[in-house]
């Protein structure tokens, strides 16, 4: 059954309630608090906010004597809170209570609104018990407010020669921070604490690295296998931690990379693969609250199907699972694909590929909404007002090495059928060759072969793109909710790396529904700023950057790479030009100088910046002719 608590709204976004109660530090005052209320009851649970349901989700109460649950709202007299049936406030002088809880933080105000109808015998407390430290609140005189909670998750790895590295920058001072900490917490696979810490941010625009090795080394611990969760203090502009995760190992050929977790956890997941005969895949579930998620609670079915198989198994608080796909569906082999029920349990999990080449994988499934439905003007406006329309444009790596596959993923549960195709275009923009995928169910799953349906047909410069588009012809049901998986196999060492995204509408001046994007103030989206990490020594980063427009834009960007150093300071920038509808392939040490690169030293990372339209990227490492990782980039 899935938590009843409210994590992310496509209106107004991210809850911060569930992240204040299920913080790693509140956790253990809540027990204080639940103690102290079953040992001086009964008690009156007063629930001025409506926040009682989702508290209960997180902490057991039932050791608690209730003497009656309290609203303020005349409406919900009668519902039922917390199993109970609730009663006006003005009836709480009758309750026999012992204790009044106020199911508030900053609770002065909601405790001044009764304090004639509290009996002076009666203690009162809140949530406000649960604060964590004062110094670690932008916005103390509001507990909730969003800037407090700058939170995520990342899975964390260092043991069997297998290590992470985190990878971000400072963004926030670029949004009026000032004095920004991380505050981090490491848990172990079952779900008890390692160690925590807190460090200055650096400057404004400086590398954050958090490398398992290092954390591992500086803090004299043994091996592990769990989550790290990550707090920025002092954060502004939005409450988003974004990141890059390298994943490598002692043996070169294990080299891999995904980002950010997306800190608030969904009902359901997608695009999670099944596997070929010659590997396993396993699905990483880290459970994101101080609460166990109970057995038989989570699992998969094969999209499509209504079949679910669960986790037999309890899995503890903060505790992470690796959960084998083989032991839920034995049979099951690509292109099948997994939907993932979680029951707003646990973040955007991983998933890692191993195969029995000793070579591994990670990548990340999907949100799958549940709150869409078909939007019936896509096929009247796509061709018209909104040109192409939804784009999922991924790179075509040059052929001769890298072979590129596409699975569409359906991604919301409305996602009945899928009317795409795929159509392919070299670096300047021109069509090649296109696929229509007709129309596809919702348990087809069908994975084409960019790279034979390109065939002899020439790419310029050895690159190009794909994009997955609407194909209004086949079909017309769609949402805008877009979504494929995109899988590149180096054809000389077998090596293998996948990325998945969904899709949006790109450089155009109209709006619709939200669209074109933008990361930061009202769409459309117009302009980049995106985040290269840079691999270190001796690793290459390659980056692919393409410009997909929905309508005719700008004929060529006006794009600028700027490398950064960890401090924050420029140490060189190139410009280069990307045609409209194309795309660019490069490589760090064939764009910048020995010198430059030198200057600019470890955890360096490169901005790509353009005032003119709006990019989307990719990048990935290299470790010689032994292994690669590619990933999608993020923007701030």
């Amino acid at each position: 059954m899935p938590l009843r608590i409210e994590t992310f709204s496509n209106v107004t976004g991210g809850s911060s309630f569930f992240k204040a109660v299920g913080h790693p530090l509140a956790a253990p005052k809540a027990a204080i608090l639940m103690a102290r209320l079953a040992s001086f009851g009964p008690v009156a649970f007063y629930d001025p906010l409506g926040l009682l349901s989702g508290l209960a989700e997180f902490y057991d109460l039932s050791a608690i004597p209730v003497a009656g649950v309290f609203v303020q709202t005349v409406e919900l007299v009668g519902t039922q809170v917390f199993g109970h049936a609730a009663q006006a406030v003005t009836d709480l002088p009758t309750s026999g209570a012992r204790t009044v809880f106020v199911v508030a933080f900053d609770s002065q105000r909601c405790e001044g609104h009764i304090a004639h109808l509290i009996p002076k015998d009666v203690g009162v407390v809140s949530l406000d018990a649960m604060r964590v430290p004062e110094d670690m609140l932008n916005d103390p005189a509001h507990y909730l407010s969003k800037f407090n909670w700058a939170t995520n998750f990342a899975w964390f790895r260092d043991e069997g020669g297998h290590h992470t590295r985190i990878v971000s920058a400072n963004y926030w001072p670029r949004y009026g921070a000032k004095g920004t900490r991380l505050w981090a917490c490491l848990f172990d696979q079952a779900g008890q604490p390692i160690t925590e810490w807190t460090e200055p941010m650096p400057p404004t625009d400086g590398t954050v690295v958090i490398d398992s090795q290092q954390v591992r080394a500086r803090l004299g611990l043994g091996e592990f296998c769990g989550t790290l969760f990550l707090h920025v203090i002092g954060a502004a502009g939005h409450d988003v931690v974004k990141y890059a995760l390298d994943t490598y190992g002692d043996d070169d050929r294990v080299l891999s990379c995904t980002h950010d977790a997306n800190a608030w956890p969904a009902e359901r997941y997608a695009g999670l693969p099944a596997p070929r005969a010659d590997e396993r895949v396993l699905l990483w579930i880290q459970n994101s609250h101080p609460t166990p998620i109970p057995a038989g609670t989570v699992g998969l079915n094969l999209m499509g199907s209504d079949e679910v198989r669960t986790v037999a198994q309890e899995i503890a608080p903060f505790a992470t699972l690796a959960l084998d796909s083989r032991d839920l569906f034995p049979d099951a082999r690509w292109p099948l694909q997994f939907e993932i029920q979680a029951g707003k349990h646990f973040v955007r999990p991983r998933y890692e590929v191993v195969s029995t080449n000793g070579r591994r994988r990670i990548a990340h499934a999907n949100v799958e909404r549940t709150d869409l439905k078909p939007d019936p003007k896509l096929a009247a406006l796509t061709g018209n007002a909104i040109g192409k329309g939804h784009i999922l444009p991924a790179p075509i790596l040059p052929p001769d090495r890298w072979r590129t596959i596409l699975l569409p993923t359906p991604m919301s549960t409305a996602q009945t059928e899928l009317p795409v195709k795929a159509v392919v275009y070299d670096r300047d923009g021109r069509e090649l060759v296109q696929h229509s995928f007709g129309n596809l169910k919702r348990s087809d799953s069908v994975a084409l072969d960019v790279t034979a349906l390109l065939g002899d047909r020439a790419l310029p410069g050895g690159w190009g793109h794909v994009e997955l588009l609407y194909d209004f012809d086949a079909g017309t049901m769609a949402d805008g909710w877009l979504h494929a998986l995109v899988r590149y196999e180096d054809e000389k060492t077998g090596h293998v790396a996948e990325t998945s995204f969904g899709s949006h509408l790109f450089n155009m001046a109209m709006i619709y529904r939200d669209e074109p994007q933008s990361y930061h103030g009202r769409p459309p989206g117009l302009s980049t700023r995106l985040f290269l990490r840079l691999g270190t020594t001796p690793w290459d980063t390659m980056c692919h950057l393409v410009y997909p427009a929905s309508t005719p834009w700008r004929a060529q960007s006006d794009t600028s790479l700027i490398l950064v150093r960890r401090d924050g300071h420029e140490i060189a920038r190139r410009k280069v030009a990307i045609a409209c509808g194309g795309s660019l392939h490069w490589r760090y040490h064939e764009m910048f100088l020995e010198a430059e690169r030198m200057a600019a030293g470890e955890h360096a990372y490169v901005l790509i910046r353009d005032t003119t339209c709006r990019l989307f990227g990719y990048h990935g490492c290299l470790a010689g002719d032994s292994a690669f990782s590619l990933d999608h980039m993020f923007g701030f």
